[in-house]
């Protein structure tokens, strides 16, 4: 608890505490800059609670004392763009509405670059370039992002599909060989189907990459996973970063690999975008 950005904890945690614990998270989460340089009796004072009450909640969130909190505080607003100042209510205009939308997401992928581990990329990269096959396998969000990996395969350069339903990932996971690879996407990495897929994808020797959002279940069966680490938000109208964040590490994975392939490789790419190029202008079907 005491790594995680502290704001983003606080918000996760605030359905489940009591109304002063509460009372001292929303005066937090309200204006964490102006914590941060408060004394503990001006944080009392905004929450409308007792000084021992606002020592319980550091304590609740992981914090020694309330000197450690406005140190984690500190570090979390040097992010980016707050969490609190992005939360969407029922009355925010379109106006405000995008600029909180732009300001959690912009915070939120930028955590997950500073905690994206790059030797794991690295490894995919290589693993991926012997590939003879690539399928991708995921459930709704993260479905989503298997659907845009198979239409970067001329990047990866060799056939590439993705399933989303799971009776297709196992008769697609039963077929495959040890030249072959499988990029499962799961952002909690504990859906029990995925899991059993990807182990039937090892029993038939073929490598795994895993993209989820923490030392999940599903890495236990991985050969190489990349932890994609997002602040995600659970308010209502919070779109889901962490499929933002894993469509940017499939991008990373397809363009590295494409690179990696050479200038030929390169050229048939721009070859090819240059045909659809010209499909768009002249409107040729």
């Amino acid at each position: 608890m005491a790594e995680e950005n502290i704001l983003a904890l606080i918000e996760r945690i605030r359905p489940t505490l009591k109304r002063g614990s509460l009372n001292v998270a929303q005066a937090v989460l309200h204006d964490p800059s102006a914590i941060a340089q408060a004394s503990l009796a001006d944080l009392s004072a905004r929450a409308g609670v007792s000084e021992p009450t606002v020592l319980r909640f550091c304590n609740t969130v992981g914090c020694d004392g309330f000197t450690q909190l406005k140190l984690r505080l500190v570090q979390s607003l040097a992010l980016g763009a707050p969490l609190a100042h992005s939360e969407l209510r029922e009355k925010d205009s379109p106006q405000t509405v995008a600029t909180k939308i732009f300001d959690h997401t912009i915070t939120s992928l930028d955590w997950t670059r500073k905690k994206l581990d790059q030797d794991a990329i690295a490894k995919a990269v290589a693993l991926l370039l012997k590939a003879k096959r690539i399928e991708f396998f995921g459930f709704g969000a993260s479905g989503i992002v298997a659907l845009d990996a198979q239409q970067k395969f001329p990047l990866f350069g060799v056939p590439c599909i993705a399933h989303q339903d799971s009776h297709q990932q196992l008769i697609a996971a039963s077929m495959l060989n040890p030249e072959d690879a499988v990029v499962a996407i799961s952002n909690t990495g504990s859906t029990r189907s995925l899991i059993e897929v990807v182990r039937t994808v090892k029993e038939r020797g073929a490598a795994v990459v895993v993209i989820t959002g923490s030392r999940s279940p599903i890495t236990r069966y991985a050969d190489i996973s990349i932890i994609a680490e997002t602040l995600e938000n659970t308010n209502i109208y919070t779109p889901t970063i962490s499929r933002l964040a894993a469509l940017v590490v499939m991008d990373i994975l397809a363009i590295s690999v494409a690179i990696q392939r050479g200038a030929g490789h390169l050229r048939d790419v721009q070859d090819m975008k240059r045909h659809l190029a010209e499909v768009r202008m002249t409107g040729v079907i």
